[in-house]
């Protein structure tokens, strides 16, 4: 072993670390990681057994549970996997047990917190087999791909019920917030076993007097049959929004669907459909106007999303353009 446990007190663990020094310091740092990761493993294991009981009796919902006696079981960490024994209990009746250690160290599914949470991080810029391949190659910590995505959507899970009674407080802005900005936009994805599901995301973002952006609140939603949750969830928050600045003009922004209208319309003063639709309908507008001339189509739509970008009005006046060319 190039790691050993040299002794626990209490909550201070001691661990000797031996490492095999190389001409090459690339097989130097590997056995460096390698002895790490074992130094890891028995910490780990140490402080999971700390947060075990010491097997006596418990009571839970006004149930008195007694131990089985310790039993094996695995569990995934950082720097590789630890099997312990633990208390698990149960009623004297039978049923359902109970492992109070994994309860205190709040693990998912098999994983301490820690490696959950690296798991999930990595997950957010990759696939799994992107997670996989990298804690494989920079951590030397192997892991099933299956085992990755399942303990994502564990995770995504309970930050879903926790969501439910959490409330975002936002920084202390110096600045008077003037008004807010709420976007609203969805998209289909294809699901290999489900089929098409919409995925939303949101944005409530505050606005000083001049235009200076102080904050934006994103909100997201994985794909799922309709939209009903995650519009509940935005509706929450601009009505937290709306308690701390009552007094600032609230703008709806999204594209041209109708259902992000019908929900921006209850909530907002004025609605802004956003410039990259708003631009896109532009291009028919050329065409309209010169069916032939290619240069002046593209003249006219430069100069056009030019104006409607920088130019107060301009949204009206290519609006009555091209209502007069429908006629």
């Amino acid at each position: 072993m190039s790691a050993q446990l040299l002794s626990q007190e209490g909550t201070q663990v001691r661990i000797e670390v031996t490492i095999d020094l190389s001409h090459s310091l690339l097989t130097s740092e590997e056995a460096i990681q390698e002895s790490l990761n074992e130094a890891g493993r028995i910490a780990t294991t140490a402080a999971l057994e700390y947060l075990d009981t010491d097997g006596s009796a418990i009571e839970i919902a006004g149930e008195v549970m007694r131990t089985k006696g310790k039993q094996p079981k695995a569990y995934q960490t950082p720097y590789g996997e630890v099997v312990i024994e633990r208390h698990v209990y149960q009623r004297s009746g039978g049923g359902k047990t109970d492992c109070p250690l994994e309860r205190a160290s709040r693990i998912i599914i098999t994983s301490t917190p820690l490696f959950a949470k690296q798991v999930s991080s990595k997950l957010a810029y990759g696939s799994a087999r992107d997670v996989q391949r990298d804690l494989a190659e920079n951590h030397q910590r192997p892991v099933a791909v299956s085992y990755i995505q399942r303990l994502s959507e564990a995770v995504a899970t309970i930050i879903e019920v926790k969501e439910e009674s959490w409330d975002y407080v936002p920084p202390q802005l110096d600045a008077e917030i003037a008004s807010v900005a709420i976007g609203l936009d969805g998209t289909c994805m294809l699901l290999c076993d489900t089929g098409w599901r919409e995925a939303m995301v949101g944005t409530i973002s505050l606005y000083d007097a001049f235009g200076d952006r102080q904050h934006t609140i994103y909100m997201g939603a994985t794909p799922e049959y309709g939209k009903a949750t995650f519009l509940e969830r935005l509706e929450r928050e601009i009505a937290r929004t709306k308690a701390r600045y009552p007094q600032a003009t609230y703008l709806g922004i999204a594209d041209g669907a109708a259902s992000n209208w019908q929900f921006l319309n209850r909530h907002t003063h004025e609605q802004v459909l956003d410039f990259y639709h708003a631009s896109g309908y532009l291009g028919a507008v050329a065409v309209a106007l010169y069916p032939i001339n290619l240069a002046q189509q593209r003249h006219w739509l430069q100069e056009s999303c030019h104006h409607l970008k920088h130019d107060p009005g301009a949204a009206t006046h290519l609006y009555q353009q091209m209502l007069e060319l429908s006629q």
